[in-house]
């Protein structure tokens, strides 16, 4: 979920690539499946790229969940760009500035990676210290991407620069990232989904990256006891279900498949049914674009199309950069299986991995989303948006109560804190926040405090991040924090200090174990979050925006995608 935060990495997908040491790159025999990976070293960090997990979801595996792989893999050049997943490509409003622009810009083939995508992208990355043993038994750290749901691969996240640093801190760790499905490839919607068992395949394929690691990290020096799972936007919210799937169950030969978790700009986000009214529309809407809705099989026909004509089909529906934003047409909904209920209600029950995490947002979740819809000039307007868009079944005055619950654009307007200002159109600031809180912010709060009642022993931290505080329009947007923390592109105390607290907490399950930092108190003892700034970082108490928060929890059963 981030379209600007995409767009710096344009001058760095047109530079000169960086040599590559000149001796033999490193080679790692990984057991199961048997796979010799010939790696390549870079800046005292090797890396081994596009390491199959499953077997390629082509074919009759197509709308499949991720099938092991059986046979050895034999020799295997990691040293490459690993394939990404088909992508999601957007439709364009050319009379509207400036998401045409957007769109345009995240529908160049250099960022939909649309000449190094398809089917068979089930692969996983594996980066480590120079030099790393195989009884080191470095703490792993799982990325998981975000992107709507919709785009997004390994290839566009290098953790170069959190190895090494990880290295110059005293806390050396391997980095993992894991390519899984996306848009109507990985979380297609729908009754003949459901029957058929295919329903989250997306998160099933992060589940298999991470069964990989279980029985493969060893073998690179990593330790598959000391796994933490990471994400950003819907990579976040991708950990909180993989906390949530099978009812909290995480375990995998009798063992926990992680024992940590970080979330940045995502948790729960409550969902209808695979099979509910939304749901099922979208599923017709492909099966219509594909050409099958005279067939008698209608899945079996989907399966059967050419790539090309399913991926048309699709994208077909309504996308991240359009009027709908983040009400997606692909996310992680309840099956009954693997998701056995929204994941609020599983978070409520307890039925969820009961992990040590750190669940953060930046200030202005909202802004970036809230450029699409410029049309709306009122209140009212906003209301029925929410009606029409979000939450068609719930009641209007509920959703006119959260809509007022914003009184002002100078106090409960986004970007935060900037009075009568970036107001891009008359309701910009109002929805901005609007979006951002449903989604992010405010939902991240009903998470902590359910999870606190629910387990008061497990220790959490929570934080906000206001360094991009005075951006125009902007302020400190979604996704921001993938140039500041994940690439490390400004040196500054923002990125120094929350990659050091993420350090401890990979190591020890504590940000502040070793980390020389200010301390940071967990959210159960003060309900205080850590607020970081590019050049100092505060406490702040975790009670901002009282009267949306209270419309929201009580009413969270109103508010299912």
């Amino acid at each position: 979920m981030k379209v600007l935060a995409l767009l710096s990495f344009l001058p760095l997908a047109f530079a000169a690539p960086a040599e590559v040491d000149k001796r033999a790159g490193p080679t790692v025999v990984a057991p199961s499946p048997q796979a010799t990976v010939a790696g390549k070293s870079l800046l005292n960090v090797e890396s081994f790229n596009g390491i199959p997990f499953a077997q390629p979801p082509t074919g009759s595996l197509r709308l499949k969940p991720p099938q092991p792989l059986t046979s050895a893999l034999g020799n295997v050049d990691g040293t490459k760009i690993p394939k990404a997943c088909p992508q999601f490509f957007f439709s364009i409003d050319g009379s509207n500035f400036p998401t045409n622009v957007l769109g345009q810009i995240l529908n160049l083939p250099i960022l939909q990676v649309a000449t190094n995508a398809g089917e068979d992208c089930l692969t996983i990355n594996v980066q480590r210290p120079a030099g790393t043993k195989p009884d080191a038994k470095l703490p792993v750290l799982f990325w998981i991407f975000g992107g709507g749901f919709e785009l997004g691969s390994t290839q566009m996240y290098d953790g170069t620069s959190l190895v090494r640093e990880s290295v110059e801190n005293g806390k050396p760790i391997i980095f993992v990232a894991v390519n899984y499905r996306v848009g109507g490839f990985g979380f297609l919607p729908g009754k003949e989904i459901l029957q058929d068992g295919s329903s989250n395949l997306g998160l099933l394929d992060q589940r298999r990256g991470l069964e990989w690691v279980a029985e493969n990290i060893a073998a690179f020096g990593g330790d598959p006891d000391k796994v933490t799972i990471w994400g950003e936007s819907a990579g976040s919210i991708s950990v909180l279900d993989q906390m949530a799937m099978y009812d909290g169950d995480n375990t995998y030969k009798g063992k926990p498949l992680f024992r940590g978790a970080m979330m940045n700009s995502g948790s729960i986000v409550p969902a209808a049914p695979v099979d509910g009214t939304k749901g099922q529309t979208v599923y017709n809407m492909v099966v219509e674009k594909a050409g099958c809705s005279s067939s008698p099989d209608t899945l079996a026909c989907l399966r059967s199309v050419s790539y090309t004509t399913y991926l048309n089909a699709v994208n077909s529906v309504p996308g991240l950069l359009s009027y709908s934003s983040v009400s997606l047409s692909y996310l992680p909904r309840p099956d009954g299986k693997i998701l056995t209920a929204s994941p609020d209600a599983l978070v409520a029950a307890g039925k969820y991995a009961k992990v040590p995490f750190i669940v953060g947002d930046q200030e202005d979740e909202g802004t970036l989303f809230g450029l699409f819809t410029p049309n709306l000039t009122t209140t009212a307007d906003v209301t029925d948006y929410l009606a029409t868009v979000f939450f068609p079944d719930a009641p209007k005055t509920t959703l006119a109560s959260l809509v007022a619950s914003y009184s002002t654009i100078t106090e409960y307007g986004s970007p935060f804190r900037t009075s009568l200002l970036n107001n891009w159109y008359p309701q910009f600031k109002r929805v901005s926040a609007l979006i951002g809180d449903i989604t992010f912010t405010l939902t991240r709060r009903i998470f902590l405090e359910t999870a606190q009642a629910v387990n008061p022993d497990v220790p959490s931290w929570s934080y906000l991040s206001v360094y991009n505080y005075g951006t125009p329009i902007l302020g400190t947007f979604h996704g921001s924090d993938i140039l500041q923390v994940f690439n490390g592109i400004l040196p500054n105390n923002a990125r120094a200090s929350i990659r050091g607290y993420y350090y401890s907490f990979i190591h020890d399950l504590d940000p502040n174990k070793g980390s020389n930092l200010p301390e940071w108190p967990r959210w159960s003892t003060s309900q205080e979050l850590m607020t970081f700034g590019a050049n100092s970082n505060s406490l702040q108490k975790d009670d901002f925006r009282p009267a949306p928060y209270n419309v929201l929890k009580t009413n969270i059963n109103n508010f299912y995608i």
